[in-house]
């Protein structure tokens, strides 16, 4: 099978329906940015006019080089016309090039929850894509529980198809919308509509409360349609969406479809699905299908001796295929072809014998085992690696620091916290000593470094503190936990002009150690990054 399969993304919508998950703006625009590497041909970034975040988002969208930006939203509300339902505007108004509108399909629906006549639900779906299309937008149609709704009223369900065909949708996506549908009714149903719609303007959306999101995607690809939709790691509402992490490399590898994520791109899926993980502060699934830590793992016996003989007896595709390794537990194999994959993606030029190769493989298993992760903080990685090259000069070195946290009552009774920092650093052969305060100690610590840098580096004004996060990685040991600090820091563009924003890392038993760390790395890869000396 060569047909182009065109690969849709709805984590920044479907996914922050996940329990526990909270996309922040700043994460929002790296997994966008992510998934625009990866190859991806759309990314929705949420529903314009449902909720702030989303707002801001679409207001200042990120710029993508390969994918479409979609914005998201529902088909006009009955008794309203779609040039005057402020729902519909709000959705076309965010200025994103691709607008996706979800319909009912299911007449119970219609009849049931909204009270509204099925001739009316036609309209509603056929006048809003007409009102996308005619303000130059390519438009969309979810059929939102298509596979309920055409088992219980064919007639109907083939009707709202029509309709979104006939007013110009560029794509009709149907979808499994409570994840009941099993792989031969979706095979069955996606051929049969591939008689209404064609092809090449046919999608699927499943989601996985069977745990068949996956291969319902897969048959009905088989079947004729030629887009899906799904999300990084399966996230979604109740057991999640179809996982674009596992529908990818079974198109490319497996099925031989032709995608916007080239063989090359693929090497990188391990590395995206493990910052999505990084930027919601939670560890990877190790057991999860091509990018889990175990996916390609071998544990002695006569499963090593057969893989080291010949790795196809125990693996399906060679691992670094999509970017992941090979452990085996009584000779480890890992490391090597990732690094030299990275040193190719930060554009340095060194030869796969160079003995400094190893070494910093060793330098990252070694941090590795410790608690750092590199996936999400690829600014830390990128200094790991000039360091180990010798391309990274010192800006600045710590001699200590200090914090002092204190809480008081003020007059009115209320409890205040501000927190202080002292610094003692050395730069360009001179010694400082500075203080500073803030609204916390990693804000106080970072208000003091820059007291000192500020004035030899000017360009550090610009650079700001996006988002902040700490992992607990040995919860067992209480308040004396290890921790995981991941830092994003912004600024408004190096020689350039453009926008920057970069992610660092640190680990340490005590937080603020651990944060001085990720702040130092911040600091550092934009002096390096400006040219600085």
């Amino acid at each position: 099978m060569a047909d182009r399969v065109h690969l849709y993304d709805t984590t920044l919508r479907d996914g922050a329906q996940t329990q526990g998950v909270d996309f922040g703006v700043a994460d929002k625009r790296a997994i966008a940015e992510a998934l625009d590497g990866l190859g991806l041909d759309y990314v929705e970034g949420g529903w314009p006019g449902a909720n702030p975040t989303d707002d801001a988002f679409f207001s200042a969208a990120p710029r993508l080089g390969h994918a479409r930006l979609a914005s998201f939203g529902m088909t006009r509300r009955a008794g309203r016309s779609a040039e005057n339902d402020p729902g519909l505007s709000a959705v076309i108004g965010a200025g994103s090039p691709v607008v996706t509108l979800f319909g009912k399909t299911w007449d119970f629906h219609l009849r049931e929850a909204l009270g509204v006549d099925l001739v009316e639900g036609v309209d509603m779906i056929g006048g809003s894509i007409a009102e996308v299309v005619a303000r130059g937008r390519e438009a969309i149609f979810d059929a939102e529980h298509f596979f309920d709704g055409y088992k219980a009223n064919p007639g109907f369900a083939r009707d709202c198809l029509r309709a979104a065909r006939d007013a110009g949708a560029r794509w009709i996506v149907l979808c499994d919308t409570n994840g009941g549908t099993l792989p031969h009714e979706v095979e069955r149903i996606v051929g049969e509509m591939a008689s209404l719609v064609p092809g090449d303007r046919l999608g699927i959306h499943c989601h996985d409360d069977t745990g068949n999101a996956v291969a319902n995607s897969l048959v009905a690809v088989r079947a004729g349609a030629r887009q899906v939709q799904g999300t990084l790691n399966g996230l979604g509402e109740r057991c999640g969406n179809a996982n674009l992490t596992s529908i990818i490399p079974s198109l490319v590898l497996k099925l031989g479809c032709e995608t916007g994520v080239t063989p090359e791109r693929l090497r990188r899926l391990t590395h995206v699905s493990r910052l999505l993980d990084d930027r919601l502060n939670r560890p990877p699934a190790r057991g999860a299908a091509y990018v889990g830590a175990s996916a390609f793992a071998h544990k002695g016996g006569v499963h090593v001796s057969a893989v080291e003989k010949d790795p196809r007896t125990y693996e399906h595709v060679p691992p670094e295929s999509v970017g992941n390794r090979r452990e085996v537990v009584v000779s480890d194999q890992a490391g090597r072809a990732n690094i030299l994959a990275r040193f190719r993606d930060l554009g340095l030029d060194i030869a796969p014998g160079d003995p400094r190769v190893q070494r910093l493989v060793d330098e990252v298993k070694r941090r590795e085992h410790d608690g750092f992760a590199y996936d999400g903080a690829e600014a830390s990685f990128e200094l790991l690696a000039r360091r180990a090259l010798g391309r990274v000069p010192d800006f600045f070195s710590l001699v200590s620091f200090r914090v002092i946290t204190e809480r008081r009552t003020d007059a009115r009774g209320e409890a205040t916290t501000l927190s202080e920092a002292t610094v003692k650093l050395d730069a360009r052969g001179q010694r400082f000593l500075t203080v500073g305060e803030g609204n916390g100690p990693v804000n106080a610590l970072d208000g003091a470094l820059r007291a000192a840098l500020v004035p030899m580096y000017p360009a550090l004004g610009g650079m700001r503190l996006v988002d902040y996060k700490v992992r607990i990685l040995t919860p067992e040991d209480g308040t004396r936990a290890v921790t995981r600090v991941m830092i994003e820091s912004a600024d408004h563009g190096g020689h350039a002009g453009a926008a920057r924003h970069w992610s660092t890392v640190g680990v340490s038993a005590n937080v603020i150690d651990a944060s001085y760390d990720a702040l130092h790395d911040a600091i550092s890869w934009k002096l390096s990054r400006d040219g600085a000396t």
